[in-house]
């Protein structure tokens, strides 16, 4: 992934406290990172940047929508997605970002790149299961649900001509007990 220079925020200049910075995330933004589960994305991620004497905490708040395909009917739709991230910049001897809550950057660094960290929390909020709206409601008409309705297996009516078609060998050794 090239970082741009939008997600690479310079901490060195500001003064203590709390700083805020918002971005808008599109297609273009996952189409650097060679993801391409999404047909478009319209989300806006703010970030506060609290800056203290010895470490930095920033804070995203993400919400806006992804237009994915619909898990059972494929019909593309924008799925609302939100969520949060906090994530704690210490310095130390080197680069270290296995933990996931806790950034160490190396002593003498300026700066701080967010776009993983932007990549992972909207990709994170959106569910593994997408259904379209439409199908959870019954507006959504398509060709593909009444498919599917017409193939569905019919068990309980299979069932019911079953119980009324018995066999006559058996209603005669049902009188012999009944007799």
């Amino acid at each position: 992934m090239k970082v741009t220079k939008e997600f690479l925020i310079p901490f060195s200049g500001l003064k203590q406290g709390k700083h805020q910075f918002e971005f808008d995330i599109n297609k273009t933004f996952f189409d650097a990172f060679d993801f391409d589960e999404y047909n478009n994305v319209n989300v806006k991620v703010n970030m506060v940047l609290e800056k203290q004497s010895t470490m930095l905490e920033l804070h995203f708040k993400h919400k806006g929508t992804v237009n994915v395909p619909c898990d059972l009917s494929n019909e593309n739709f924008d799925l609302p997605i939100k969520g949060k991230m906090d994530i704690v910049v210490k310095f130390g001897e080197e680069f270290n970002d296995e933990n996931d809550e806790i950034l160490i950057l190396p002593h003498g660094e300026y700066q701080v790149d967010i776009s993983q960290y932007v990549y992972e929390m909207i990709v994170l909020s959106v569910p593994s299961k997408r259904v379209h709206p439409g199908i959870k409601d019954g507006t959504l008409d398509t060709g593909i649900i009444e498919k599917l309705n017409e193939l569905a297996p019919k068990a309980k009516q299979e069932e019911e001509e079953k119980n009324n078609d018995t066999d006559p060998r058996w209603d005669e050794l049902k009188k012999l007990l009944n007799g």
